[in-house]
């Protein structure tokens, strides 16, 4: 089964001469691929959501079908976490620019955004309350204020820690994205 989320497209890869190399750009795609903390990650998970149905496969055999139900369930809400862990990131499209979030995702159209660069400043150790020096990418809306908003990306986020140069390969081509579909 082919999870098209996981994995950025691989035009990248094959024309790198070409700042947006996409055929369908209508597509939502996220423009680098999920770093090795967020797949271990969810690796770990859908690990542990085997062992739990095969519990509740072996609790269906010997005890109660409502209990084997329950632990069922348990495994699925574990198997929905991992695959949202994957989904979580920045993804783009000729519509906007969307953030996709563990709880929520928010869509800025290519018309609402005046800029998007990259800038040294303090950044969070992969979302966690201690901040180090690094570089983020930050996105710029005419309708809300910068420091409002959380950066995109950042160098050491779950994608990107030990990684600076897939971290500068992303922000350069969610910046192609910008400065083609921002003119408006």
């Amino acid at each position: 089964m082919p999870l098209p989320f996981l994995t950025a497209d691989r035009a990248s890869d094959q024309a790198d001469d070409l700042p947006l190399p996409y055929d369908n750009r209508d597509r939502w795609r996220r423009p680098y691929r999920p770093g090795p903390c967020r797949v271990g990650a969810a690796a770990l998970l859908l690990l542990l959501a085997s062992y739990v149905l095969f519990g509740a496969v072996i609790i269906a055999l010997t005890s109660t079908v409502s209990g084997a139900g329950t632990v069922l369930g348990i495994g699925l809400v574990v198997i929905a976490v991992a695959l949202r862990l994957l989904r979580v990131g920045v993804w783009v499209s000729a519509r906007g620019l969307r953030r996709v979030g563990f709880f929520a995702t928010r869509t800025a159209p290519w018309e609402k955004i005046v800029s998007v660069r990259t800038v040294q400043q303090p950044v969070r150790w992969l979302g966690l309350p201690r901040t180090v020096q690094g570089q983020a990418l930050v996105l710029v809306r005419k309708d809300r204020a910068p420091q409002d908003l959380p950066p995109l990306l950042t160098t050491h986020g779950a994608d990107f820690l030990a990684r600076p140069a897939a971290f500068d390969r992303a922000a350069d081509t969610v910046e192609a994205w910008a400065a083609e579909y921002g003119r408006g």
